[in-house]
């Protein structure tokens, strides 16, 4: 299917503020961008460059006063999300040294604590695919979605404490499970098309059977229309603004997702 996607940031900059920002998406197996738009105002130098996990990050030193952030695109993408149960599970020695990364405890993910409830969960369960799916179940049980109430990142530990999280929160929790059976998992920050309300959603995929496959404990039925903006260890690593120095004052954020027709030109 075809998206047009868009995302507005309006700040209060107290003095010049550098940040960071992961707001383009890039073509791949999984998606296509046709077109695209990036405006800052007031107009800012910036410079991209690509971070250690293949995102495409712009750097450049906000002004005072006012400053707002506009990016649109017009991408073709997965109209569903694969599902392979039976997948196998990769033996570590057998990984792609890409994957190898995502197998660690990172800071939202703390996945060496997580080996014996892991290994519980997925009791008697074949490994790889069907495992994953077990954690999804687990988290699906035991925590209420509630989109919009999580302004704070927490861990995946933290998260287990819980009755009710954000798409962030689930995430970690499941790719901690994941890490801590030697599956490689890894957290998405995007798009999501069906999502309502509408806003940057999270998600993880897990590297099983011989690729990356989507897992999502917010949806009961595991939708397509997903854009990818970024890829990473935990909530850390795709931060899709980071500024640094004083805090800074966000004023308004507004996400839109629609369907369209193919572009014509």
């Amino acid at each position: 299917m075809w998206l047009h996607a868009s995302c507005k940031l309006d700040f209060e900059i107290p003095v010049a503020t550098p940040f960071i920002l992961m707001l383009r998406p890039r073509s791949g197996s999984q998606q296509w961008v046709a077109r695209e738009q990036y405006m800052l105002n007031p107009s800012t130098e910036a410079v991209e460059f690509t971070d250690l996990f293949g995102n495409l990050c712009q750097r450049l030193v906000a002004p005072a006063g006012f400053f707002s952030i506009q990016t649109a695109f017009d991408i073709e993408v997965a109209d569903s999300s694969d599902v392979a149960p039976g997948a196998p599970f990769v033996p570590v020695e057998q990984l792609p040294d890409p994957t190898l990364p995502f197998l660690l405890p990172s800071r939202y993910c703390e996945s060496d604590r997580f080996s014996q409830m892991a290994a519980s969960l997925v009791e008697g369960i074949n490994p790889g695919y069907n495992q994953c799916a077990k954690i999804v179940e687990y988290i699906q049980n035991s925590l209420a979605y509630t989109p919009g109430e999580g302004q704070e990142i927490i861990s995946a530990t933290e998260v287990n404490q819980k009755s009710q999280a954000v798409c962030r929160d689930m995430a970690h929790l499941g790719i901690a499970c994941c890490r801590a059976l030697s599956i490689p998992a890894r957290m998405v920050v995007g798009y999501l098309e069906p999502l309502r309300p509408m806003d940057l959603h999270a998600w993880f995929e897990a590297y099983v059977g011989g690729r990356w496959y989507t897992f999502d404990p917010t949806q009961q039925t595991l939708a397509g229309g997903r854009v990818a903006i970024a890829y990473g260890r935990d909530a850390a690593d795709v931060a899709v603004y980071t500024q640094f120095g004083d805090p800074v004052e966000i004023l308004n954020m507004e996400v839109h997702v629609e369907q369209i027709s193919a572009p014509t030109d």
